[in-house]
Order: structure tokens, then sequence, then C-alpha cells
């Protein structure tokens, strides 16, 4: 996740209060405020604040690159503070990979107008700057700044799986994960027993004759499953109340999230097998008519009711993992 700082320098209190208040409601990292503004915004809520007279002391520095010789300046600050906060005259894209690449302990934070510049600064290098500022006061335009620099929505590539094998099992331990987000119908979670293979499971969004529903939560499967949050996987067993997850929805879209509660209990289980594009995946759920899986059409299919040739949606990624990061070994996952 990127930072993302709002640059209230306005002299009108009152204005820039409102500003840091939405700031803070979104979910900034930090704002830069004038001389006298410090400790009233601090008191707006849980926020990082610089004062922009006050560099030194706050270890950070203002740079505008406008020749080589800015560049060479900010690279030595870089040795020196903990946070730049870098404009540039005509956005140049070299001056940026220069500093991306030779920098030394310092954050580098771009100054940008628009949502453009925010894309090429966060990706520049494949790494991009450290985080972003924004001079803004629309509520709605921070919003779309802050799902940028945190990679709060995204996608991943679901593919078509064709289940081949359903084998009900005996008794074992299942992972709830209760939420801090509503989910809809058609949202779920990555989930399998192959870091490479894994299926959509259904958010309890939809109502039961049984139980009313719980949009919250996706009753994701056995504790050693994996889950798939961004580029990485977690353990169904090891996540906690605070831990990031990543909500998936059956068009592609991704949007971020976080853990309220995890809840392991012995409940009998089931095992799904399913085929794409050559590939073969397996995921173990609770045997009981709430526990669903997603259809290429945004439907949910019970495990109740699921059969030898369903179509459900999966997704198929590297194969190797060695504490949650994808690396290239030799390995097979059954």
């Amino acid at each position: 996740m990127k930072e993302i700082w709002l640059l209230a320098l306005g002299e009108n209190w009152d204005e820039e209060k409102e500003k840091i208040k939405d700031a803070i409601e979104i979910g900034f990292t930090g704002v830069v405020v004038r001389r006298g503004f410090e400790d009233k915004a601090k008191k707006l809520g849980r926020i990082r604040v610089f004062c922009v007279e006050d560099k030194v002391g706050e270890r950070f520095a203002f740079v505008e690159v406008k020749s080589a010789e800015d560049q060479e300046k900010a690279l030595e600050l870089s040795e020196r503070y903990d946070y730049l906060f870098l404009s540039f005259s005509d956005w140049k894209i070299i001056p940026l990979e220069n500093l991306i690449a030779m920098k030394k302990r310092a954050k580098l934070i771009a100054i940008v107008k628009d949502l453009d510049e925010a894309k090429v600064v966060l990706t520049t290098l494949e790494r991009g700057a450290d985080g972003i500022a924004i001079e803004e006061d629309r509520r709605e335009v921070m919003r779309k700044f802050y799902e940028l620099a945190s990679g709060e929505k995204g996608f991943v590539g679901l593919k078509r799986g064709e289940i081949v094998e359903i084998k009900p099992l005996g008794v074992g331990d299942r992972v709830c994960i209760d939420t801090v987000t509503l989910m809809n119908v058609g949202e779920g979670m990555l989930v399998g027993n192959k870091a490479g293979f894994m299926f959509l499971i259904a958010s309890e969004s939809e109502e039961s004759e049984y139980v009313s529903s719980r949009p919250f939560r996706v009753n994701a499967g056995s504790v050693n499953a994996y889950l798939k949050v961004g580029e990485r996987t977690r353990y169904l067993s090891e996540l906690k109340a605070g831990d990031e997850v990543e909500i998936v929805s059956y068009n592609g879209e991704t949007r971020r999230s976080y853990v309220g509660r995890v809840k392991i209990e012995k409940r009998p289980l089931i095992l799904v097998k399913a085929v794409s594009d050559g590939e073969e995946g397996t995921v173990i759920l609770q045997n009981a008519e709430t526990i669903k899986l997603v259809n290429p059409d945004g439907k949910h299919i019970s495990v109740a009711k699921l059969k030898v040739g369903d179509e459900v949606l999966v997704w198929i990624g590297e194969k190797a993992r060695h504490f949650g990061v994808g690396i290239e070994e030799f390995i097979i996952e059954r």
C-alpha cells in the first residue's frame, strides 16, 4: 500500500478543517498544514501531521526538481530525511526514475495534480514512488486518489472451472471470516488447497430459508487452505482480527477489506475438485447449504446442490509459494 498525503496549506482553518476531516475519514496517511494548525489537526482524528514550516524537526523536506542539480540535491537529502515531498516542473519521468533507483533512506512522496500523474508516479520503474501528495477539497476526488494509492480496488482474471468431483469428508476444522465490509451477491474470496488454483467462495449475502443473510461473512474452508490477498497468500488458520483480506467480485473486480473476527469450528466437510485450462484444483468446504461457490453469471451455487459438470469461477496463478510469496522452484501440490 502506498502512502497518500493531503496538502492542506490554506490560511483559513475552517476551510482546511473540512478537508482534513475528509482525509481522516477516507484513510489518508497524513496531512501537511501551516504553523498553528498542527494541534487542531491532530484533535480531528488519528492521522500523521507535518507542519510545512517545521521541516527539520519533522525530518522531511520539500524539493522542486527542475534540473539535474535539483535531482542531486534530492538524492543528498534522501540520506538525511525520512520523507521527501517532490514536485516536478514539467513532469519528466527520467528524474523520478533516477530518484527511485538511487534514493537512500527517505520515502519519496510525489506531489501530483491529477489521477493520470498519480498513476505514472505510482508505477514508474514498476516499483513507483512511496506515495503521493495532493491539494484537493472535493471528497469524491480525494476518494479516487486514495483508491489508486492504496490499491483498494484492483482486478484479477477469473476463469471458468468445471466441477469433476464432489466428495463428502468427515469432520474437520473450518474457518469463517467475518469482515468489516458488507458484500454483495457475486462477491466473496479466493480460496484453495493450491496456491495456483483457487475457487471464488461466495459471501453469505443471500437469504436462506434456514438462516438470515450475513453479508459480512465468507465461510471460507478448511484450516489448511490458502487465501489470496493481493499478490500474496495467507493460510486460513493464521488469520486474525485486523488482517487485510481481498474481496473479489464475479467480474474480476477486487477491493480491500479487513478481518473483524475469525471463527474456527469443527464441522462436516466436503471436497470439491475442478479443472480449468488443463489445471486441476481442490478446495475443502463446510458441508452445509449456506456454503456456496459462484458461477460465471455471478449467481451462487450451494455445495448441497453442486454437481459434476457445473461451472464455477476459479483463479489460476503461480504454483510455488514460500511464506506467501510466489517463487520459481519445482513443486507439486495435490
